[in-house]
């Protein structure tokens, strides 16, 4: 069977869907896992990582990612018509998480399957802690810990934090090149390697274990 290059393009294998005329954009250097489903007016900047089964429906209002920033596994991404849902430079999405017309700053994290409703905007270098609920309008402030239901600020973050947070964004921008470098699908072994390799991550920790070796 002969397939043409077209068909065998990246971007031609992604599920993208236009609606009333309006096509997802997907910057050339950005990597969308096949499994995602991008739908109508959503934009996706450069360097940006798109996770397997992501579900970015901009039928109503616009999506957006901007440079670097990555949406993980299952995230969601909508709002309500005429709002815009964004994610800032270097903005960083858990696993799991719903973004739902709202803002999230440059370099901050939404943990994983936090939920953070309309018309609330997370301050830059913040971090919403994993399972947070942050509700409709809320505006939490830039450089702060997030947590609870709803969301509370716990306190500021640490420049310790921060710069772990930063570090963490910048393997998810290494993993788009890798990506966009090396990742196929393909069948898998029936068996173990013997000489089986790792993947090798250098210099990332869990904050948890930053914390513990700050306190030793």
């Amino acid at each position: 069977m002969h397939f043409d290059n077209q068909m065998t393009s990246p971007m031609n294998s992604l599920r993208v869907y236009a609606i009333d005329g309006i096509t997802p954009v997907v910057d050339p250097t950005a990597y969308v896992h096949p499994s995602a489903v991008l739908i109508g007016d959503v934009i996706v900047g450069p360097g940006c990582y798109v996770g397997p089964c992501a579900s970015l429906r901009g039928d109503f209002g616009r999506l957006i990612l901007e440079r670097g920033a990555n949406l993980q596994d299952t995230c969601v991404m909508h709002g309500f018509p005429g709002t815009d849902t964004v994610v800032e430079e270097d903005g960083h999405i858990g696993h799991g998480a719903v973004l739902h017309g709202c803002r999230i700053g440059r370099n901050a994290l939404v943990g994983m399957n936090a939920v953070i409703m309309d018309n609330a905007v997370i301050g830059a270098n913040s971090i919403v802690a994993a399972s947070s609920f942050i509700k409709a309008g809320q505006e939490i402030p830039d450089g702060v810990l997030v947590a609870g239901l709803p969301g509370r600020v716990v306190r500021p973050l640490s420049d310790e934090e921060i710069a772990w947070k930063g570090e963490g964004t910048k393997t998810y921008q290494e993993l788009t090149r890798r990506c966009l470098a090396t990742m196929v699908e393909t069948a898998p072994l029936t068996e173990v390697e013997a000489d089986r390799r790792r993947i090798e991550i250098a210099g990332v920790i869990p904050l948890v274990d930053l914390k513990k070796d700050s306190a030793a």
